[in-house]
């Protein structure tokens, strides 16, 4: 509903409201004056005067009366409208307000339903976290039987697979944490060319299984981030690049170029394929959570859609920005806009 529309049904209900208690007071008034000039018989001029007088001290006062009342409902419905405008209960900030005990009643109840289901969401975070870990130690123990297997390509198939498997573990243990109400974030100045490196290791097995070239210009510099969730946010963007970075059609390696350019107080390091791209109805949406794009849906490429909506949120949680810019076709760049450390930060 638009202001103009709900300021105007606002002032319906109130005249309706009002009405209500005016009509009792209207059939005062007409009872008064009909008993004036039909019971009393014979009315003078004098006593006309006199009456009419009455009645416009009475009109006078009503119309007062009703025009220091809606100055007070106009005023409450301004407040009304301030509050509401607040992301907050605003039960606390009206002392005095009509139905208050039934208002608090149901927040309170509401509170505890919100607190109960609080608690079952961590108890459920707890558990999954809690499955990760264990479902790791056999995953570990399973990759190193991998290598002692004497058929190369049946050690390569399976060695893919359970790299999967690492990854979806590590991302599960990942997204608990960050839906967890005490995310710990431990921001200090880093070296922005060592948390590449450690995406690039985390990705390696993946980047030769698809034959990928990398082009790697990361200066020294240091910026102001948590380093763990950092490399998460490059462990997305390089597995989507790795995903969609090799065009069908096109001869020679796949390449995947990471680099970085100072922009004043802050540093913007840049991930890009040469793939088929991302359509221009898609890009405005491959933040939303669970969102796979047109390529996914043709049955082309496997995709859960929460990669780059977990590196979206928590880039946004770090004070971070990133962007992405595409042609369709042709190629596909995710910019990360970081802080600069302090001057005198250390490691």
């Amino acid at each position: 509903m638009r202001p103009a529309e709900r300021c105007s049904t606002s002032v319906m209900g109130y005249i309706r409201r009002r009405w209500r208690r005016a009509i009792p007071v209207s059939v005062v008034f007409i009872s008064l004056n009909l008993y004036f000039l039909l019971l009393t018989g014979t009315v003078c001029r004098q006593q006309t005067a006199c009456l009419l007088y009455v009645d416009f001290l009475l009109l006078v006062t009503l119309l007062s009366l009703a025009a220091a009342d809606y100055h007070r409902w106009r005023q409450a419905e301004k407040q009304k409208r301030q509050l509401l405008a607040l992301d907050e209960v605003i039960l606390d900030m009206l002392p005095d307000f009509e139905n208050r005990d039934i208002a608090e009643h149901d927040v309170q109840v509401f509170r505890r339903r919100q607190q109960a289901l609080f608690d079952e969401n961590c108890q459920m975070q707890d558990y999954v976290a809690r499955w990760s870990h264990e479902w790791k130690l056999p995953l570990a123990a399973c990759l190193l039987m991998q290598k002692r297997i004497p058929d190369p390509e049946l050690k390569e198939a399976m060695g893919e697979q359970l790299e999967r498997m690492r990854r979806q573990v590590d991302s599960m243990l990942l997204g608990c944490k960050l839906q967890s109400a005490l995310l710990d974030l431990q921001v200090k100045g880093v070296s922005l060319k060592e948390c590449v490196r450690t995406s690039i290791h985390n990705q390696q097995f993946f980047l030769i299984r698809k034959h990928f070239a990398l082009d790697i210009r990361v200066s020294g510099e240091k910026v102001y981030t948590d380093p763990a969730w950092l490399v998460y946010i490059l462990d997305q963007l390089i597995a989507n690049a790795i995903k969609y970075g090799r065009k069908e059609g096109r001869s020679g390696d796949p390449v995947l170029k990471i680099w970085d350019q100072g922009e004043g107080e802050t540093v913007r390091l840049y991930v890009e394929d040469q793939g088929e791209g991302i359509r221009d109805s898609d890009i405005r949406r491959i933040f939303e959570k669970g969102f796979t794009g047109s390529s996914c849906h043709n049955g082309r490429y496997r995709s859960t859609g929460m990669g780059l909506y977990m590196a979206d949120k928590i880039a946004g949680k770090l004070g971070h920005r990133l962007l992405v810019e595409s042609r369709y076709g042709e190629y596909t760049r995710f910019s990360l806009v970081l802080p600069r450390a302090p001057a005198l930060q250390g490691m």
